[in-house]
Order: C-alpha cells, then sequence, then structure tokens
C-alpha cells in the first residue's frame, strides 16, 4: 500500500450523538498525478445508554413524553466498571457496506470493534473490523483492522491525523 491522505470530520447538531463522515484518497504518483478515492463514510458516534419515552424514534416517531435535559451526573451514571463510556457508532461506507462498532472510550482513548457488518450481494468480502484512535500531542493516532477477502483480521490503515482550520 502507498500513502494516502484522510480526512475526517465530527460535528454536532444538538442531538445526543456526533456526526461523522470520512474520505481517503490514494495520493498521486508525482505533483500532476490525480488523486485516486478510495472510501467515503459516514455515520453517528453516541454513548450506548437504553432509550427511553423521552426519546423520539424508531423513524419520524415523536417522544411520548417530555424530552429530558441531561445533566454531567446523567452522564456519569453511564461509566462502565472499567471506568470508560460504552459507545455505539453506526458507519455507512461509499461502496455500501454498513458496519454497527461497539467498544468504548476511556481518556483520550477509543476502542471499538464491529458487532455487526452487512454487505450488498455485489461487495466484496468483508467480515469484520476493529478500530482504535487515541489523542496525543494535540494529533489523532487512528489505526483500523480488518477481516476481508478471505484473510484473518489484520492491520489494514493506519494514520496521524492533525487537525485542520
Amino acid at each position: 500500500a502507498g500513502e494516502f491522505a484522510h480526512r475526517v470530520s465530527f460535528s454536532h447538531d444538538g442531538g445526543d450523538y456526533l456526526n461523522y463522515s470520512a474520505s481517503a484518497w490514494l495520493q498521486g504518483d508525482g505533483e500532476d498525478a490525480p488523486a485516486i478515492p478510495l472510501v467515503s463514510e459516514v455515520g453517528f458516534w453516541r454513548l450506548a445508554r437504553p432509550h427511553t419515552e423521552s426519546d423520539a424514534g424508531p423513524g419520524l416517531l415523536p417522544a411520548s413524553s417530555s424530552p429530558v435535559v441531561r445533566t454531567a451526573d446523567d452522564i456519569e451514571a453511564l461509566r462502565n466498571d472499567e471506568g470508560g463510556f460504552d459507545i455505539e457508532v453506526s458507519l455507512v461506507h461509499s461502496d455500501g457496506i454498513t458496519e454497527l462498532y461497539l467498544g468504548q472510550i476511556k481518556g483520550p482513548r477509543i476502542d471499538i470493534a464491529t458487532d455487526a457488518v452487512v454487505r450488498p450481494s455485489g461487495a466484496k468480502a468483508y467480515a469484520a473490523a476493529t478500530r482504535m484512535y487515541g489523542l496525543v500531542d494535540g494529533h489523532l493516532l487512528w489505526a483500523w483492522d480488518i477481516a476481508a477477502l478471505g484473510h484473518p483480521l489484520g492491520a489494514h490503515a493506519s494514520a496521524r491525523l492533525s487537525k485542520a482550520e
């Protein structure tokens, strides 16, 4: 594999989740060589918690009770036995593959592993993945291991991402 560029974006629109998007492309060989798109993905990151009558959904169904304003104490109550917070990450890739990751955030580190992978009939074989994110000296370190094309789970890609203005 060669050098690649990777842009990751997290945003928030007021819901109890973070919006996520990422795109990657191979760097072209030489100054005028075009970049080659690899994959784009979008999704949502959220703290794992039981949904209640005050949560909207599924679909367009409104909440059946008044919204709850959560406090820092409510969030602290979600802390797991290891001192971190359980998270759920739903991602859809541009090639149609959908992943549900479960894991935890603990301090500056996030570890997630697929609980489910759904792929369209024409997609290449892809069975499982793990991802690790870590905040180190102001940079986001990222590693992605995959089980694909008949191979067991193994190193796939990693990067040191810098914040862009």
